[in-house]
């Protein structure tokens, strides 16, 4: 009987999804030492855009000029028609490609990189994304090359889709809650969509600061429309009141983060997500987005580093487009009052570093207010 060693022990594992891409990428080097990176773009059908999510490159580690960017798909025409074909690409030298004035197109080739074989990733038919197969030696994906990246490229998008499709499982568990607690809810899906999108815009902001990954980020886009699952307990009364809460009313309220954080445990341990790497991002989101700096928060009273980091994002982004939009018993607040109150909160009971972020991207606010407008509240400047 013959035995021989496993060449990719850690995809049985429980390692982050960075890391196995990481074991993928060091075996495909032993065949093809010039592929030097490796990275996936995910697309977002909701608004064209195409957004970096993971990568592995010769050097070990995140080059934070690729990572943290999205663009319009329709930028690049050869992606668009990728996208639409099917057809991988290969680029033998990257200063020859038509698209070179785009500016992740100039940050790839500024890392050193210049030439490229790009896949167009898809599940059911739907497309997902691109994975991209860089080197820093020109005329080097030939077809002994692409043969093996085709089966290496057809491995990693299922690894990735098993991800994938875990955290978008509980989601979607999540997400039919929320849409049992939307029918008796005020807020609307639209809130869902511009506060999970600031808080993508948030988080994209630190990444410098806090060597935030991008498939933290995304996490953070997926996971923060869970944050007031937990309201699927508060009483119609209470939930539904035109009116402010009373004392005795708030308390209640006040629960739902707990509440919360008890759901997403059990959709967790039903399926059996528990293997998802930062699984503990929703649970954070979910528990903790009412903390504040000053301990007065709720339901833990944590203060300053206390908070995960995550929350800290998830409660600006929320706090902000709770005050910007109309509600049945209150008017939609212009964006200029509420970043007045942003700044007033900021160091007292929000994280400073989030509150500036937002404050400093108002072109990028305004063109997520209108393109996820409630019908009944008109995006103010003023």
């Amino acid at each position: 009987m013959f035995y021989h060693n496993d060449h990719l022990p850690g995809l049985n594992s429980q390692l982050p999804l960075k890391a196995k891409l990481a074991e993928v990428h060091e075996l495909i080097q032993t065949d093809l030492p010039f592929v030097a990176r490796i990275s996936m773009a995910v697309y977002d059908s909701d608004t064209g855009m195409l957004k970096t999510f993971l990568e592995s490159n010769d050097k070990g580690h995140i080059v934070s000029s690729l990572a943290n960017h999205e663009a319009p798909i329709k930028q690049s025409t050869s992606l668009v028609k990728m996208m639409e074909e099917g057809i991988p690409r290969v680029i033998n030298s990257l200063c020859k490609l038509p698209e070179i004035k785009l500016e992740q197109t100039k940050k790839v080739i500024k890392a050193g990189y210049v030439s490229s074989y790009t896949k167009p990733v898809y599940k059911h038919g739907e497309f997902v994304g691109f994975l991209f197969f860089n080197s820093k030696h020109e005329n080097v994906f030939d077809k002994h090359a692409l043969r093996q990246l085709d089966v290496f490229g057809h491995m990693l998008s299922l690894m990735i889709f098993s991800e994938l499709s875990m955290i978008k499982t509980m989601t979607a568990a999540m997400k039919s809650s929320n849409r049992l607690t939307s029918l008796r809810d005020p807020e609307t899906g639209e809130h869902l969509e511009r506060m999970s999108r600031y808080s993508r815009l948030i988080a994209s902001g630190l990444a410098d600061k806090y060597q935030l990954s991008d498939e933290y980020i995304e996490c953070i886009f997926m996971f923060s429309p869970l944050h007031d699952i937990g309201k699927i307990g508060i009483p119609d009364q209470i939930l539904m009141k035109p009116g402010k809460l009373d004392e005795e009313e708030m308390a209640l309220m006040k629960t739902h983060s707990t509440l919360g954080r008890k759901i997403v445990d059990e959709i967790i341990d039903d399926f059996n997500l528990s293997k998802i790497h930062n699984i503990d991002i929703v649970r954070h989101i979910v528990e903790f987005h009412h903390e504040t700096l000053d301990g007065s928060g709720y339901p833990k009273g944590l203060t300053g580093e206390q908070i995960p980091l995550e929350a800290k994002i998830v409660a600006v982004a929320d706090i902000f487009d709770a005050l910007t939009s109309q509600r049945p018993y209150k008017e939609a607040w212009s964006n200029e009052k509420a970043f007045e109150l942003l700044r007033d909160l900021a160091g007292k009971k929000l994280d400073q570093d989030c509150v500036d972020i937002l404050l400093a991207n108002t072109e990028a606010i305004r063109r997520i207010q209108q393109q996820f407008s409630d019908a009944e509240t008109e995006v103010l400047d003023s």
